[in-house]
């Protein structure tokens, strides 16, 4: 039998993922944070990964504050001290010397490179996130409806993102997803 896994052991997970998080912790969430914490550990399940990710968006303040209810699921109070600090120290040590390197080199071949690398980066991680929260959600032929209808109205439209949240609530509320 595997042997438990500690808090520290996680902790240093996700520090190293955070360190791949090009575009913000969102991206970094839904593929690895879930493979890690539902598939391979069973920390918790898939429902409650997805609860803790929609709970931490829907809530005022930073975007990783999912990363801290998932701690508090997997270990308590400490566990989302420990995990939050896991995750943001290493991302602002080393947002910090890109933006210090972008000052410097910024008009040059190697700033170029930097800002232009790490776009396709950020945009196929946020594409794995989505996917990997859709798949976890177990959405069915209307769920993926209501997704289609949102994204065509995001890019069609000038319609807030908040109302279009509040309607796919409300379709979820009332059984239609």
């Amino acid at each position: 039998m595997d042997e438990p896994i500690t808090l520290w052991e996680i902790a240093l997970h996700f520090g190293l993922l955070s360190l791949m998080a090009v575009g913000g912790g969102v991206v970094l969430l839904a593929p690895e944070l879930h493979l890690y914490v539902v598939d391979i550990h069973k920390l918790m399940t898939s429902e409650q990964f997805t609860a803790a990710y929609s709970i931490a968006q829907a809530s005022p303040g930073p975007n990783l504050l999912y990363v801290s209810l998932l701690g508090a699921q997997i270990a308590g109070w400490p566990g989302a001290i420990l995990i939050t600090l896991a995750v943001i120290l290493p991302t602002s040590v080393v947002t910090l010397l890109f933006v210090k390197a972008s000052a410097r080199h910024g008009d040059s071949a190697l700033g170029r490179a930097m800002r232009h690398g790490l776009v396709p980066l950020s945009v196929g991680l946020l594409f794995a996130g989505a996917w990997v929260l859709g798949v976890a959600s177990s959405l069915n032929g209307r769920g993926l409806a209501v997704v289609a209808v949102t994204i065509l109205l995001i890019l069609r439209t000038k319609i807030n993102p908040i109302v279009l949240i509040s309607a796919g609530a409300i379709a979820g509320m009332l059984g239609f997803t």
